[in-house]
């Protein structure tokens, strides 16, 4: 985690957060004034942002919205106070409407961000001024602290090249809370290519077998929001084991980059929220998995399944797929 500290002080109405990057000074920098990028760490996990609006200069605005797993927006303003390339930048930063106006009953505060070189790289620090005891208790209320936490926590993905990365590191599971776990894996191929692999029921049958010895009995997909989608599993041969299979119901659906399911296995209650995100650089896509779990139990007894051995399994023949699509 690239979080080093978050301190809030309520003396001198402030939220300070200290982060540690091994990278350049610049490539920071660029991380953080060029939409495209900031679209891929502002917003904690399962809140991605998209940028309507950027005009980086003083007196100019920016306009993002956050998207939640089940169609929640929350958007906001920034108004650039000072820009000093590449070490700083000021903004006043407010809740706003998706046209960019402040919404009233919500703070607003003035945030620094400032940016130094160090020995292994660089170092952020990002302070956001509040005008009262309340505003601020109200942001931190709202889950600021650990939503922030989670946030920086993808710019490690960001400042580095996409392959040098992820590329040879198979399927990665990363524990972000008690029930939140992400999953990642580089698959060589384009983006578009992986969406059908997930999209198409041709496709779907010829990577998602899971261990050897099974075979994919039922493949129905949902493409669009409010639709179902099944998949079952049986053992081939003198494979020993029960048929299974998992169901649930499309919650969002951005082609060909995100799609957010509910799920849960047939005939049993309990349900995740899947939030899976694609994004592609130079001809490599990363998948990123985004599962909630409804509590730490259930998370660590599907986990110690060995989940994560069974999806790279699958992940390595979607890979050639794709390829072979390609």
């Amino acid at each position: 985690m690239p979080v080093t500290d978050i301190t809030t002080d309520p003396e001198n109405l402030t939220m300070t957060v200290t982060a540690e990057f091994a990278a350049p000074l610049e490539r920071l920098w660029n991380a953080f004034t060029t939409p495209a990028q900031l679209e891929r760490f502002w917003g904690p996990p399962g809140w991605p942002a998209t940028f309507t609006s950027w005009d980086h200069s003083v007196g100019g605005r920016a306009i993002y919205t956050m998207h939640g797993p089940r169609g929640e927006k929350s958007t906001g303003s920034w108004e650039f106070l000072a820009i000093s390339a590449p070490h700083s930048f000021e903004v006043m930063d407010t809740f706003a409407d998706e046209q960019g106006n402040p919404l009233e009953g919500f703070p607003a505060m003035r945030m620094t961000f400032t940016f130094d070189a160090t020995a292994e790289g660089s170092r952020m620090i990002n302070t956001s001024y509040f005008t009262s005891t309340e505003a601020l208790e109200q942001v931190v209320a709202m889950g600021a602290v650990e939503g922030t936490r989670m946030a920086m926590a993808q710019l490690d993905a960001v400042l580095q090249d996409l392959r040098e990365y992820a590329q040879g590191k198979g399927t990665r599971v990363e524990l972000l809370d008690d029930t939140h776990v992400r999953i990642t894996r580089l698959v060589n191929g384009p983006r578009e290519l992986v969406w059908r692999a997930h999209n198409e029921p041709d496709l779907i049958r010829g990577w998602m077998l899971g261990p050897d010895g099974w075979e994919m009995t039922e493949c129905v997909v949902g493409t669009e929001v409010g639709a179902a989608f099944r998949n079952s599993w049986a053992p081939v041969g003198d494979t020993e084991g029960e048929a299974f299979g998992f169901e649930g119901e499309v919650l969002l659906f951005d082609a060909p980059r995100r799609a957010v399911t509910t799920e849960r296995m047939q005939g049993m209650p309990t349900e995740t929220l899947n939030d899976l995100n694609l994004y592609e650089e130079n001809g490599a896509t990363l998948i990123t998995l985004l599962i909630e779990y409804p509590d730490k139990e259930t998370r660590d007894m599907i986990l110690a399944t060995g989940m994560a051995d069974g999806m790279e399994s699958s992940y390595a023949r979607l890979e050639t797929t794709v390829l072979q699509n390609a």
